[in-house]
């Protein structure tokens, strides 16, 4: 119980001092104090840095995997408002300090991209894997809505965490959330729009075929 307990400590610490800190800059030594544990300790249960980084990934990815498969926006019957209840979501859980709700996969891939292959990897598979768990919702509600345009449920997907992550960057730049859900409210815009606007337009058109023509 024990062993568990200082491996569960070490990665909840790098995941707080990397998204405070950054990668290159955070130490073993800072995870270490922050999970009150020695390097001794550490070294039982990682090899290197990195090592304990591919760790902090995989349970990143579990935990927040966990927190948005029980997430309330999964119980609405319409496809397009279970979109929109997922990004009304994202911005209930934009509280508190900005290290306490950036994305960790999304810090550590700006700084390890070109350098730690395996790293970028895993980050891209936290980040893409979670764009995935929204395709069905949008191919459904593409069919739905009858949404022609140039698009696929797993570019829109992405697009959800292109504006986040983006938002994340602007939050860190400015020093406030405010930004963040600035832009999180943009993307709720962009969806409706996008899904609310060719059932619009054919409506029109409809109107104007019905319309009797002058003799």
């Amino acid at each position: 119980m024990q062993h568990h307990q200082s491996k569960a400590k070490l990665l909840a610490a790098t995941i707080k001092v990397v998204r405070t800190k950054g990668y290159n800059a955070t130490r073993i030594e800072d995870v270490c104090a922050e999970a009150g544990l020695t390097k001794g300790s550490f070294f039982h249960h990682f090899k290197s840095k990195d090592d304990l980084a591919l760790a902090a990934l995989e349970h990143w990815k579990a935990s927040s995997g966990e927190l948005f498969a029980n997430a309330p926006y999964h119980i609405a019957t319409d496809p397009l408002d279970r979109v929109l209840a997922y990004i009304d979501f994202r911005k209930t859980i934009l509280t508190g300090e900005l290290p306490e709700f950036t994305c960790f996969a999304g810090t550590m891939v700006q700084e390890t991209y070109a350098t730690y292959p395996t790293l970028r990897a895993a980050c891209e598979s936290s980040i893409c894997g979670h764009a995935k768990t929204l395709e069905a919702d949008i191919e459904e509600a593409m069919r739905k809505y009858e949404v022609t345009e140039a698009v696929t449920a797993a570019s829109l997907a992405r697009h959800t965490q292109c504006v986040i992550q983006g938002a994340f960057i602007l939050a860190k730049a400015m020093g406030s959330a405010a930004v963040a859900l600035e832009s999180i409210d943009h993307l709720r815009r962009y969806f409706t729009l996008l899904f609310r606007a060719p059932k619009k337009r054919r409506s029109a058109r409809d109107q104007r075929k019905a319309r009797p023509r002058s003799a």
